[in-house]
């Protein structure tokens, strides 16, 4: 009756809302893909650029994860973090699907989607990631990063942002 024609609409409905926060994410592979195509090409044979006195370009290729965990490991880490990669990026499709109406929320994920994928492409080409954005400031320097790690990073900023902030009744962020 009505209940399952209304639950038919919803999923077809789904579909355009979900397919913009797909667009969004391989956008964002996209530029990520460039930026690093670029990084690899110019920098194969020329050492680090200074931009300011507190930002480099330079190129790294860093197998571990996150602030160059588990860089140093034998190399299985690779096929460990393309599988959580995957994986990760397989629920992250399912929760676009369920709720792509949740803009806050769909944002957030598809900027980690799109970071995840961006960062497995270059383990399955290089065995590593592609970093190239060095911050310093008084002797310190953070991480090199990418733009996939910077998507990582505003996506799960934005989800805990999501997390805490009220979300209205009635309205479609509500709905779950």
């Amino acid at each position: 009756g009505r209940a399952a024609d209304a639950c038919v609409k919803t999923e077809n409905n789904a579909e355009p809302k979900m397919t913009k926060w797909l667009t969004l994410a391989v956008l964002i592979v996209v530029a990520d893909q460039v930026t690093k195509f670029a990084v690899v090409q110019y920098f194969a044979a020329s050492p680090a650029v200074a931009v300011t006195p507190f930002f480099n370009l330079v190129l790294v290729y860093n197998p571990g994860a996150a602030f160059s965990f588990l860089s140093d490991a034998a190399g299985w880490q690779r096929g460990l973090f393309i599988a959580l990669a995957l994986g990760a990026s397989a629920w992250i499709v399912y929760l676009l699907h369920k709720f792509p109406h949740q803009r806050l929320f769909a944002l957030a994920l598809s900027l980690v989607l799109a970071g995840a994928v961006g960062n497995v492409i270059d383990r399955i080409l290089f065995g590593a990631v592609v970093d190239f954005l060095d911050f310093h400031a008084f002797g310190w320097h953070w991480p090199a990063f990418n733009v996939a790690d910077s998507a990582i990073t505003c996506g799960a900023v934005l989800l805990v942002w999501d997390a805490f902030r009220p979300h209205r009744a009635g309205t479609p962020e509500a709905q779950a």
